[in-house]
């Protein structure tokens, strides 16, 4: 009889799910996936671990009896460290429901897992947010030791270098330092932001008031990466900082980890351009010698599957702030 593992991700702009079978050899394939919202932050703090409720119960009413089979259930997950109440009862509750063991981590752990397939390195994702985070890799039981590194993953006040909410912030800064004068080089991020959020003395009541700021910043990063398609320089050199801040924060959580070093660069921004895909892999091989600059094996939704395979295998060790169990 086949087996399924649920792999949930649930990121600023939205959130997915992908049921996949594994064999016995822990082979998967996913067989099914569906979508839900994003994370909001407010007050009371972040819905994240609501999300994740309510996507097991959209996934139970959905593919019914294959949900009997589960064997463990990963879920990767932005904010869950920072802006949730502690997740174990949670975690706890998903796998007394799911009758399998069940892990989560924060969005970085799963997209290292997807994007180096469980292998040891270091990996930047930059999404509406952006965080770095490194790992050693598997020990010779193939135990995933406590030994995650963090960097940034601050938020879009105070971090998230090279992120969505963190470009597109930047970018409106300079819009409204061309508007006040005092800057002529954000011309057409000015005009480019006016027409997709009106005047600029409308901009702070549009931002501040709202629990998804983070998400209506990083909107305009889209706008950006198309001024830079269309051949602005300005917009270029934005999203080129954007990717030397990516490989700043990659190299600072690889710090402890051995040579040679494996990076990868991963998220939905990472579509914005050659600029900053450039910016990062110069940026990294000015920092460090040989380094080895991996294309992503697979995204954060594949390292949710691959941490609830190795949640059923029993190969995670809690840590606090990064993974629960």
């Amino acid at each position: 009889m086949s087996a399924f593992v649920l792999g949930i991700d649930i990121g600023g702009t939205g959130s997915r799910a992908a049921l996949a079978e594994v064999d016995a050899t822990w082979d998967l394939s996913v067989v099914a996936t569906m979508t839900g919202p994003g994370v909001e932050i407010s007050a009371a703090g972040s819905n994240v671990l609501d999300i994740a409720s309510g996507l097991i119960s959209s996934a139970q009413k959905t593919w019914g009896g294959r949900l009997d089979q589960i064997a463990g259930v990963g879920i990767g997950a932005t904010g869950i460290a920072s802006l949730s109440e502690d997740p174990t009862s949670v975690i706890a509750e998903i796998s007394g429901r799911a009758g399998a063991p069940a892990a989560a981590a924060i969005d970085a752990v799963t997209a290292h897992l997807g994007a180096l397939g469980g292998r040891g390195g270091a990996v930047t994702v930059l999404g509406t947010g952006a965080i770095s985070i490194a790992h050693p890799g598997p020990d010779e039981h193939g135990i995933m030791s406590p030994d995650w590194a963090r960097t940034d993953g601050w938020g879009h006040l105070f971090g998230d270098r090279g992120g969505g909410a963190w470009l597109g912030r930047r970018s409106l800064e300079l819009a409204l330092r061309t508007h006040d004068g005092v800057d002529p080089s954000g011309r057409s991020l000015l005009e480019s932001a006016t027409r997709l959020f009106g005047s600029p003395a409308t901009w702070p009541s549009q931002f501040y008031t709202r629990d998804n700021r983070a998400g209506l910043l990083a909107d305009f990063a889209v706008e950006v990466a198309a001024l830079s398609d269309s051949g602005d320089t300005v917009a270029t050199g934005l999203l080129r900082e954007a990717g030397v801040e990516a490989a700043r924060s990659a190299l600072a959580a690889a710090n402890s980890l051995d040579s040679p070093l494996r990076i990868a660069l991963t998220g939905g921004l990472v579509r914005a351009g050659d600029a900053l895909v450039s910016g990062f892999r110069d940026e990294a091989a000015r920092l460090h010698t040989g380094v080895i600059i991996e294309e992503p094996a697979g995204d954060p939704l594949a390292g949710s599957v691959r941490l609830g395979v190795l949640a059923a295998e029993g190969k995670l060790r809690a840590q606090n702030s990064v993974l629960w169990m």
